[in-house]
């Protein structure tokens, strides 16, 4: 079972970008798929979730800027990022909390780089 993700890249403030993750392999259930972010010397954050019931978290700096969202047949989660600012900047990692048919565990993807310049 793996993560993959895309979708970073280099953008100016006020600018956007889409991040999308998708989970492969053998899964038998998906619990919550979202996104932690770690800026340059700081610690790793979350950024939003996503349960496989539609329910959504964010981080109180990105409420009313970003967006998840999932599509389950594709086992897939994608964050909207609009109206970004430099603080935005960092490696962004996708997550999820999956089942494979006999248990449950936490996997990471590989860090997407996100830079916003000023």
């Amino acid at each position: 079972v793996q993560l993959q993700a895309s979708g970073g890249g280099l953008v100016q403030s006020g600018g956007s970008l889409r991040l999308s993750c998708a989970a492969s392999g053998s899964i038998f259930s998906i619990s919550v798929m979202g996104w932690y972010r770690r800026a340059p010397g700081k610690q790793r954050e979350l950024v939003a979730t996503i349960t496989s019931g539609g329910r959504t978290n964010y981080v109180d700096s990105v409420k009313g800027r970003f967006t998840i969202s999932g599509d389950n047949p594709k086992k897939t989660v994608y964050l909207q990022m609009d109206s970004l600012k430099p603080e935005d900047t960092g490696v962004y990692y996708c997550y999820t909390f999956i089942n494979d048919g006999s248990r449950w565990f936490d996997l990471w993807g590989q860090g997407t780089l996100v830079t916003v310049s000023s």
